[in-house]
């Protein structure tokens, strides 16, 4: 991915993906939700994403040269 509006679409879907994923970990939470499982591997998603988004926007800085 070297295109910058390529990396700012992905940038924007993962950031969705991120947040719905924060929605339903906190409504499966706050409604007492058991399978905890479930809640761990989609935290593990998050977490992934959260990671994604972080290189995707270090590709967006451009490099110094020292």
């Amino acid at each position: 991915m070297t295109d910058v509006h390529e990396i700012q679409r992905r940038l924007v879907e993962l950031d969705v993906e991120h947040r719905d994923l924060d929605a339903v970990i906190n409504k499966l939470t706050d409604d007492g939700h058991n399978d905890q499982l479930q809640l761990r591997r989609l935290k593990k998603r998050k977490l992934q994403l959260k990671d994604h988004i972080t290189l995707l926007k270090m590709q967006l800085v451009p490099d110094v040269p020292a």
